[in-house]
């Protein structure tokens, strides 16, 4: 397992489970060398995480669009302080509150399954509805296996390795049924903000979200992001050595990352992005790119 990883979530992502200080024990616990905390849209929870006795980088992964697609930017060594960070985090916990009402009627729909608004809202408790806490909420309901569109989710089921998450992707996801539009930044708008605190870009599992549409990948590259999340809990072999191959050729920053969230992911693992790297090697790329940063 590696000892290097930077992509991690923590209570302040609207799906992250564990508070900052404690995913830092975790991580000294695991004898981790270098990590950071990337929540959603947030950098609430970046000032717990230094100065805690193990190498930490300040982090974000941003929510941006790019050429009608979802995306995910991480950005890394930045000033936290800075305050369109704090703007954005706030822009799209109002909308996500606005939506959440649409988002509870538009399962029901979709499903047939049972689930009142007040009950979602007060599970909440004060915090975004998410489509993982609704999944939580109905597969943990004593009648969940009478619905048979709940039973790949079940234990034994198909999607019963990451229940919550995958009923996420099947329902809220973009172009889903219970989908309810979230406006984001641009990608260059996202690179930009990053680079004016002073940090980093890197495109986050790009396996995962351009399944083989390398194209647009090259797009983002004359964007000016800085890197790519080459390794990544999400990658198949295959993607991977495409990936570094990509990363090589156009000289950009090569890092690594689980997408730790605890319950919500339970089959990912601190350090768990199967990187073919010595952690040295990811260490000493990150630490030159900051410093010419």
């Amino acid at each position: 397992m590696s000892k290097v990883d930077l992509h991690i979530h923590s209570k302040y992502s609207d799906d992250g489970e564990f508070p900052p200080k404690e995913i830092i024990d975790m991580c000294k616990a695991y004898d981790m060398k270098l990590v950071s905390v990337t929540d959603h849209n947030s950098v609430s929870g970046v000032s717990d995480v230094l100065n805690q006795g193990i190498n930490v980088i300040s982090g974000i992964e941003l929510d941006c669009t790019y050429k009608g697609g979802f995306f995910h930017l991480l950005g890394y060594g930045f000033d936290h302080h800075c305050k369109e960070f704090l703007e954005i985090e706030q822009d799209i916990f109002r909308q996500e509150m606005e939506a959440a009402e649409e988002k509870i009627s538009l399962f029901r729909q979709a499903t047939g399954v049972s689930i009142r608004i007040a009950e979602v809202i007060a599970a909440a408790k004060g915090g975004i509805v998410t489509g993982e806490l609704i999944a939580e909420l109905v597969l943990a309901k004593e009648n969940a296996a009478e619905y048979e569109i709940l039973k790949p989710y079940l234990p034994g089921g198909a999607k019963s390795d990451m229940p919550n998450v995958r009923l996420y992707w099947d329902f809220f996801s973009a172009g889903k049924p219970a989908y309810v539009p979230i406006r984001y930044i641009a990608l260059p708008e996202a690179k930009a903000l990053i680079h004016k605190a002073k940090g980093v870009s890197v495109l986050a599992h790009p396996g995962q979200n351009l399944p083989g549409d390398y194209d647009l990948l090259n797009g983002m590259i004359l964007e000016g992001i800085d890197g790519i999340e080459v390794f990544s809990s999400y990658h198949s072999t295959e993607a991977t050595v495409h990936l570094l191959d990509i990363a090589r050729q156009n000289h950009l920053l090569i890092t690594c990352g689980s997408d730790f969230h605890g319950k919500n992911k339970p089959n990912i693992k601190l350090g768990g992005h199967r990187s073919s790297l010595d952690d040295k090697v990811l260490m000493a790329g990150i630490y030159e790119r900051l410093g010419c940063v």
